[in-house]
């Protein structure tokens, strides 16, 4: 018996099909003068012909639907034009490929995709014949009838880079490098041009921009950050955010997202050969740069000459000999020409030293050693002398099995090309982030510095610093007693008030050191009616919120807390100190608090929709939460503990992540609240153990709930559960809609074993849900929840596949249930119904 492809046969199965608008159906070819729109209207995708083109040149390209003119960022046959009188059509066959042709059957181009039957990471139901989707993304989505994504235009960019959309090997023109984007050739000349954006193939550890063969400029080398931030102060305030993620699947790859609101913003290799990153400015009608590579003369690859480095920190960038270094020719030098670049001033010795030189761009002629400690690292170097500089990163991004390391060697000086001394650039855009993400310190051999120090050296380095530390203590000292003097007088100033020592200090410490406005007690008391029942919009085991007008207008929510509320003077100062630091559009505003005897009173922005709670497990409220809605609200809360964990100031671990911690904005924007229980991280911290576990049960991961044991893990675990939540509109706790399982989690899971995974979708929204992307979330859900927390993914990670819908994820294991479930649990669970505000405070004692 012959085979037929699976989907032929799935299609003669199928009633007559029509193409919807945004998607492509077999039976219904694209042809000139017919377009697809994605859903929400951002891109359309059909034949576009440049201007001046004769013949008429027609391409099949993806460009933005609602700008004005031409803005097109993907093109299909940039090398095969068609001819307009050739009559070109594009036809999804019945073998799922999609096939360009003319009239004379020649082929332009096609997907050339494999329909070999194979099952897709989560199972998908829903299909029902093969389709090619256009996404809200740009993305063009080819599925099988099984559902599965068999091509993506994400994956073969050309010369443009949308959010979402990763970086990653896909062709090689030039050795040991991929190429990633390719220019036009000219402003209406799609073919490809002479200009590439690439990186190195395996390691992506930087990039280039190449003119032909030629290196043009390079990205500063990747330190092992996973997230680097821009923030851009323009018409509208845009935050940027580059995820590095290097897994064992898809190897090193990078995506960059925007904030919630941002105008279409998209990368672009020029045919004028720079790397812009451009943003639409409907003022204007016109596309606006925000950056440019290279920006500068001395940015460009290797402009300064050997040894030579551009110094940012500068006024105006300009190159420099790095130290122990001076310029070959000081009379060019001084005329603006570098290119011979320097030489070093004394010859070096095998036993001369390393200065430490931080914030620099390293250069990009390395030697990669890999499973090498810092220590190592330094003695690779100093035992061969012919290394001239080394650099060290602990690669904290990497999730890859293998080395995490990253030992880079310099092996002569003729190596030391390209570097420069990194700064924020400023301009009528403002960056911030991204460069000190990927500063590196350069160990630079300089001659005259001695390697080893002999102990009468080290005594005369000693004293002087030991004399110093004595002066330096004795300073502190008074100062401490002239501080502790005048703050008694204040607390004596302060005792008719009725204010405690840490009360007083919260007063006129913790309101002031961050710019928090402090409200008198008093004017409280008139905005609220002496905190009328009329003004109260919730309340809780930590107290009361009222809803009030200020001076001026403004509405705002005063959280008052009881008197005997768990949450204590500690908790909230912990959250006065972390709102106040924080700043992130998925992060609830703190506008200011009153501390005045045993009143403890928080100002917040109000947000009209309440938490979420409130709305996703109300039956009568829940259907206005569509599946738009509900997938923004999950993608706005894994941005905002993204932000927590790698993008603030402060690395912080929330510990109370749930869904009546997170807050809505008229727009239904997600916003993250009540930091009482949170933690700051120290920069290499990973983990952390306490005796006091807080939190509530079910969003509370295994390892902390048992072992107090907490970390960033912790908080993905909780987010797993929240993400399960929103899905299916049942609370964790609640067991009336799931009768023969424990809880939500084990339900889930059993269904996704079984191939129904889809049925785990709140039926109120099922009809009108993209099972794909739900699919993903229940799927992500369930990486999350995994009782290891090595096994659960970075919020890095989350972000990057719910933006750009990855299908190439390790299978979960079994949810943390199924292992940690045991006596103290359950009692644990007893103990926590009947408290205040399900709000575990357990002290773990040792046996």
């Amino acid at each position: 018996m012959s085979s037929v492809p699976f989907c032929t046969v799935a299609l003669l199965l199928l009633p007559a099909l029509c193409a919807s608008n945004d998607r492509l159906v077999p039976g219904k070819p694209l042809l000139p003068g017919t377009t697809v729109i994605s859903d929400g209207d951002d891109f359309a995708f059909g034949f576009f012909s440049p201007s001046n083109s004769t013949p008429e040149k027609l391409y099949l390209g993806i460009w933005y639907n609602k700008i004005p003119g031409l803005t097109v960022v993907w093109v299909a046959n940039r090398e095969t034009p068609a001819i307009s009188t050739s009559g070109p059509s594009l036809v999804l066959t019945n073998t799922c490929d999609l096939i360009l042709s003319d009239a004379n059957g020649r082929v332009l181009w096609t997907t050339n995709t494999t329909t070999a039957a194979s099952s897709s990471p989560w199972p998908m139901s829903n299909a029902t014949g093969s389709v090619a989707v256009l996404m809200n993304t740009g993305n063009l989505i080819l599925r099988s009838p099984s559902g599965m994504v068999l091509w993506q235009s994400f994956d073969y960019s050309t010369d443009t880079l949308l959010p979402g959309m990763k970086t990653r090997s896909q062709m090689t023109s030039h050795e040991g490098n991929s190429i990633v984007l390719i220019s036009w050739n000219g402003p209406d000349d799609p073919s490809p041009g002479a200009f590439s954006f690439g990186a190195e193939i395996g390691t992506f550890l930087q990039g280039f921009i190449w003119n032909g063969l030629l290196p043009e400029w390079r990205t500063p080398v990747w330190t092992g950050v996973t997230v680097a931030s821009q923030f851009f102060q323009a018409n509208t305030s845009i935050v940027i955010y580059t995820a590095f993620v290097d897994s064992v699947i898809d190897g090193m790859s990078m995506v960059f997202t925007v904030s919630d609101g941002a105008p279409p913003i998209r990368y672009v290799m020029s045919y004028s050969g720079r790397f812009e990153l451009r943003v639409w400015n409907k003022d204007s009608s016109e596309w606006a740069a925000l950056t440019v590579s290279p920006d500068v003369q001395c940015s460009r690859y290797g402009y300064c000459g050997i040894s030579g480095y551009c110094d940012y920190t500068d006024a105006t960038p300009t190159c420099k000999c790095l130290d122990g270094f001076e310029p070959v020719d000081k009379e060019e030098w001084s005329t603006a020409r570098f290119s011979r670049g320097c030489k070093r001033k004394e010859t070096l010795r095998c036993t001369d030293g390393f200065l430490a030189l931080p914030d620099m761009k390293v250069p990009g002629n390395f030697v990669r050693i890999g499973r090498k400690t810092l220590k190592e690292c330094a003695a690779e170097c100093s035992g061969n002398c012919s290394c001239v500089a080394y650099a060290y990163a602990n690669l904290i991004g990497s999730t890859a099995k293998g080395d995490a390391t990253r030992c880079l060697v310099w092996i002569g000086d003729h190596q030391l090309v390209d570097t420069q001394k990194m700064g924020v650039r400023a301009g009528p855009y403002k960056a911030a982030g991204a460069d000190s993400d990927l500063a590196d310190t350069l160990y630079l051999r300089v001659a005259g510095l001695s390697g080893k120090r002999t102990k009468a050296n080290e005594v005369m380095i000693a004293l002087p610093i030991l004399a110093s530390a004595i002066v330096l203590a004795s300073i502190i000292i008074l100062i401490w007693i002239w501080k502790f003097r005048g703050r008694r007088r204040n607390v004596e100033n302060h005792e008719h008030r009725g204010l405690t020592t840490t009360e007083e200090l919260l007063e006129a410490n913790t309101a002031h050191d961050f710019e928090l406005p402090y409200l008198k007690f008093q004017d409280i008391l008139v905005a609220t009616d002496n905190f009328s029942n009329t003004c109260m919009i919730g309340q809780g085991g930590f107290g009361k919120v009222y809803k009030v007008k200020l001076e001026g207008g403004k509405e705002v929510a005063i959280k008052r807390l009881s008197k005997d509320s768990d949450q204590g003077m500690q908790e909230f100062k912990n959250e006065i100190v972390l709102i106040a630091k924080l700043q992130h559009r998925n992060l609830v505003r703190l506008l200011g608090c009153c501390v005045e005897g045993d009143e403890k009173l928080l100002i917040y922005e109000y947000l009209p929709n309440k938490s979420l709670d409130a709305v996703i497990f109300n039956s009568e409220r829940n259907a206005a939460l569509d599946w738009p809605i509900r997938f923004k609200i999950i993608k706005g809360v894994a941005r905002g503990l993204l932000y927590l964990h790698h993008d603030s100031r402060l690395t912080i671990v929330h510990r109370d992540l749930k869904a009546s911690n997170v807050l809505l904005d008229a727009e239904m924007r997600p916003k993250i609240a009540d930091f009482g229980m949170a933690r700051i991280f120290g920069d290499n911290q990973e983990n952390a153990n306490t005796r006091r576990v807080v939190g509530t049960y079910g969003y509370m991961a295994p390892e902390y709930a048992m072992g107090g044991i907490f970390s960033a893990k912790s908080d993905v675990y909780s987010f797993g559960v929240l993400l399960l939540e929103v899905v299916s509109g049942i609370k964790i706790s609640s067991v009336d809609r799931i009768p023969s399982y424990p809880n939500l989690i084990v339900y889930a899971w059993n269904l996704w074993k079984e191939g129904k995974a889809h049925y785990l979708v709140d039926k109120c929204i099922v009809e009108n849900c993209l099972l794909d992307e739900a699919s993903l979330c229940i799927y992500m859900g369930l990486l999350c929840v995994q009782e290891n927390p090595d096994d659960r993914p970075f919020m890095s990670s989350v972000v990057l596949n719910l933006e750009n819908g990855c299908t190439t994820l390790p299978a979960p294991n079994h949810p943390a249930y199924f292992v940690q479930r045991n006596s103290g649990m359950e009692q644990m669970r007893e103990d926590i119904v009947n408290s205040k505000n399900t709000v575990t405070l357990t002290i773990i004692e040792g046996r």
